[in-house]
């Protein structure tokens, strides 16, 4: 029950600086210095190889998810439209993206067809599932964390996927925060 409590704890942290920051009234690019919580990743330091497979793995009543070749859950960002990723500068740092190199491949129970590839702002090359721009999020700790289903967060939800490309909306129980958790 202690890593459910730590993996709450970094949660809060990742939410707290990812809300500050949009509430400073800087623009989406701006950036602003702020410690990394524990388990972090940069956007740089996501899944850059020269070819990311998204796998499958089983998620408790989430039923069957997307994840990436370390069974780190995948999300999608409602504020996406289009197969164009919206989640830039300080979003991108709360949500990193999963991007590559090469070309995406598909494992498991993953459609290949369903995979593809866009170009974000940076330059980067960020896989695309369904038309959705997936991504990680910063307060998943270890593979199996599914601490961002359903986070109302940078103005729009975010979602795991099941294989058929669709956004699962199932509400997982998350952990209290300790003392209160009074933003």
């Amino acid at each position: 029950m202690k890593h459910r409590t730590t993996a709450a704890a970094a949660v809060a942290a990742a939410l707290m600086t990812a809300a500050a920051t949009a509430c400073s009234g800087g623009s989406a690019g701006s950036t602003a210095a702020s410690p990394a919580a524990a388990g972090t990743r940069t956007p740089e330091q996501a899944a850059q190889t020269s070819s990311a497979t998204v796998s499958t793995a089983k998620a408790g009543k989430l039923g069957t998810i997307l994840v990436d070749s370390k069974g780190m859950t995948l999300y999608l960002f409602q504020a996406d439209k289009n197969g164009k990723p919206t989640c830039n500068g300080s979003c991108a740092k709360a949500w990193p993206p999963l991007v590559v190199t090469g070309k995406a491949g598909g494992a498991g129970g993953v459609q290949s067809a369903k995979l593809s590839t866009a170009k974000r702002s940076d330059g980067s090359t960020q896989v695309v599932y369904n038309g959705h721009p997936l991504y990680h999020f910063a307060g998943d700790s270890k593979a199996g964390n599914t601490n961002g289903q359903g986070l109302d967060n940078f103005g729009a939800k975010w979602y795991v996927l099941g294989t058929n490309g669709k956004q699962i909306t199932t509400k997982v129980s998350q952990p209290s925060t300790p003392g209160g958790g009074g933003y």
